[in-house]
């Protein structure tokens, strides 16, 4: 298989990882194949899987989480600094499931892949060569 493809493949797999969870705690995805289904619920969800953050803190946690996944989505969509997006995208996906991990037990973490999605994203983060990526538009030509 191309190396060109698998980087599309990871760009977009994480990126509709990212996106499918936003819908979610916005109640886009039906009651059948939500997670949480609302704001308040995914709240919640951020509260238990990090019980030594002060409750009043856990919306701020709720709104930076969100706002990584919906930026990190769209760049590495676009192909935008793709690597250091997969890397920062690698490291909100490691400390989600180090959370999930030490709150609820690794067997969550492990059902839900985000171990292998952090996994897919440093990978990606080391993959170099650019294909369909904005960078290509606005980076200079090496000489």
């Amino acid at each position: 298989m191309n190396a060109k493809f698998i980087k599309v493949f990871l760009r977009l797999a994480i990126s509709i990882g990212f996106l499918s969870a936003v819908a979610d705690r916005f109640g886009v995805w039906s009651k059948e194949v939500s997670v949480w289904g609302n704001w308040e619920s995914f709240l919640s969800y951020t509260q238990l899987i990090n019980p030594w953050i002060p409750n009043s803190l856990i919306p701020t946690i709720g709104i930076l989480a969100t706002v990584a996944e919906i930026v990190f989505a769209i760049f590495l969509i676009i192909g935008f600094k793709t690597e250091l997006f997969a890397k920062l995208s690698g490291f909100l996906l490691l400390v989600f499931a180090l959370s999930m991990t030490f709150s609820t037990g690794i067997k969550g973490a492990f059902d839900f892949s985000v171990f292998s999605a952090s996994a897919g994203a440093f990978a990606l983060s080391l993959m170099k060569e650019k294909y369909l990526e904005l960078d290509n538009l606005i980076s200079k030509p090496k000489n």
